[in-house]
C-alpha cells in the first residue's frame, strides 16, 4: 500500500466525483435515471456496513452517481441557455444582482475600485501599477501584451494570478495584526471572515477560493494542533466547490490551483530529502534554497502538461524565476499593504516592481528561454500524468525496500 491510498480517502472521493461529473457533462444520461440509482446506492451502503470492502465500493458508486447528478442538471441549465461549456463557465464568473451572494461580490468589487484609484492617486503608474493591481487585488486589466508575454515565457505567469503564495501572505499579515495567539477561537475566527472578505474583494477567482478554503481549515485544524496542509484537505475543498458548480472543473485556474497544490503536497516530502537533511540543518540558507527548489520543481511537474495543452509552450528557467519572483512578490504584497496606510512608500514599491519586471524580462531573452508549439492531445496529456503517477508508485517502492 502507497501512502496515497492509505492516508488519503477523501482523494480517491475527489475522483470518484469528479469522474461523475465528467460522465454527467459528456453523456445524455438524465437525473431522473440518476436520482433512483443514487438512492439505491446509499441504500445499499447502509445494508453492507458488516461488509467493508463492499460498502467502500457502493460509496464510491454513489459518489460517482452524485458527481453526474449535480453535473446532468447543470448541463441541462447550460443547453438552455444555448452556451458552451466553456462559456457557461465564464458566466458563472459574472456577480449575479438577483442573489445575496451576487450582490455581496458587487459590493467587494466597488470597493476594490476604490482601492484601485487609491493606488492611482498615490502616484503607481504604468507596469507597476499593473503588476500590483493584479497581485493584491486580482486585476489583472492594466497589464499589457508586452509585460504578460515578458511572465509568461520566463515562467513567472503563476504569480500575476492570486494563489496560496498571496493569500498565504495575506494569512500571515492578519495574523501578525492580531498580534499572538489571545483568544485563539476568536482571533481565527475573525482572520478567516477577513480572509474570505479579501477573496469577495478580488473577485472570487478559483485560485483564490481554493486557497482560502485551505486556510480556513488550516485554521480550524491549528485550534486543535493537528496535521495543518494535507492531501484531504485540498480533496474536500474540491469536493465542496465542486458541489456547489460542477462545472467549475473546467476552468483552466481552477485545474491548474489544485494540480500544483496537490503536487507539491505529494513530491515535495519525496524531493526534501534528496538532499541531505543533516546538510540542511546545519546550513539554513541551503534549506531554504531547496525547500523553493524541491517546491517549485513539484508545482511544475503539476502543471506543465496543462500548460503545454492550454499554451502551447513550456518556460525552460521556470526555476531561475522562481528564486527571483517569489521573494519579490513577498515584498511587493506587503509594501502594497504598507502603501495604503504610507503614501511615502510608493517610490519604494515602484523601485521593487520596476526591478522585478527588469529581471523577468531579462531571463526572458535568454536562449531556449521557451519551447513552444507543443500542441499535446487530451488523451496524451492524461497518459502523461498517469506516467507521473507511475514514477510516483516506483519511488514508494524503492523508499519502502530500503
Amino acid at each position: 500500500m502507497f501512502p496515497l491510498e492509505e492516508n488519503t480517502p477523501l482523494l480517491r472521493l475527489a475522483v470518484w466525483f469528479i469522474l461523475g461529473i465528467v460522465t454527467g457533462v459528456y453523456t445524455s444520461v438524465t437525473v431522473w435515471w440518476l436520482l433512483p440509482a443514487l438512492g439505491l446506492m446509499l441504500l445499499l451502503a447502509i445494508l453492507l456496513r458488516r461488509h467493508p470492502m463492499g460498502q467502500s465500493l457502493t460509496l464510491a458508486v454513489a459518489i460517482f452517481l452524485l458527481g453526474a447528478t449535480l453535473s446532468a442538471r447543470q448541463r441541462v441549465r447550460q443547453e438552455a441557455s444555448g452556451m458552451t461549456v466553456h462559456q457557461w463557465v465564464q458566466k458563472q464568473k459574472e456577480p449575479d444582482a438577483n442573489t445575496m451572494v451576487g450582490r455581496s461580490r458587487l459590493f467587494f468589487l466597488k470597493q476594490r475600485e476604490k482601492l484601485l484609484e487609491r493606488y492611482r492617486q498615490q502616484g503607481l503608474e504604468d507596469d507597476a501599477y499593473a503588476l500590483v493591481a493584479a497581485m493584491t487585488l486580482g486585476d489583472k486589466t492594466a497589464i499589457d501584451k508586452d509585460l504578460r508575454q515578458t511572465y509568461n515565457i520566463s515562467g513567472a505567469a503563476h504569480v500575476l494570478a492570486l494563489s496560496g503564495l498571496h493569500m498565504g501572505i495575506i494569512y500571515a499579515a492578519l495574523t501578525l495584526l492580531t498580534f499572538g495567539r489571545r483568544r485563539r477561537i476568536v482571533t481565527q475566527a475573525l482572520i478567516v471572515i477577513a480572509l474570505w472578505a479579501f477573496v469577495f474583494l478580488v473577485g472570487m477567482p478559483a485560485s483564490a477560493v481554493r486557497a482560502a478554503a485551505m486556510l480556513s481549515l488550516y485554521a480550524l485544524l491549528t485550534l486543535g494542533y493537528r496535521e495543518k496542509a494535507s492531501i484531504n484537505a485540498l480533496a474536500f475543498t474540491a469536493l465542496v466547490m465542486l458541489s456547489i458548480s460542477p462545472y467549475t472543473l473546467f476552468d483552466v485556474g481552477f485545474q491548474m490551483s489544485f494540480l500544483a497544490v496537490l503536487s507539491i503536497l505529494v513530491w515535495t516530502p519525496i524531493m526534501s530529502d534528496w538532499v541531505s537533511p543533516t546538510l540542511q540543518r546545519r546550513w539554513p540558507p541551503l534549506r531554504w534554497a531547496w525547500g523553493l527548489t524541491a517546491v517549485t520543481l513539484a508545482a511544475q511537474l503539476g502543471v506543465a502538461p496543462l500548460i503545454a495543452y492550454y499554451f502551447g509552450r513550456i518556460s525552460t528557467y521556470f526555476l531561475l524565476s522562481s528564486f527571483v519572483a517569489i521573494p519579490a512578490v513577498t515584498v511587493i504584497v506587503w509594501l502594497a499593504l504598507a502603501t495604503l496606510l504610507v503614501p511615502g512608500l510608493t517610490p519604494v514599491l515602484t523601485a521593487v516592481t520596476n526591478g522585478l519586471n527588469a529581471c523577468l524580462d531579462a531571463i526572458s531573452r535568454l536562449p531556449g528561454a521557451n519551447i513552444e508549439g507543443l500542441h499535446p492531445t487530451l488523451l496524451q496529456v492524461c497518459l502523461t500524468y498517469v506516467l507521473i503517477l507511475c514514477v510516483y508508485w516506483m519511488t514508494e517502492i524503492v523508499k519502502v525496500k530500503r
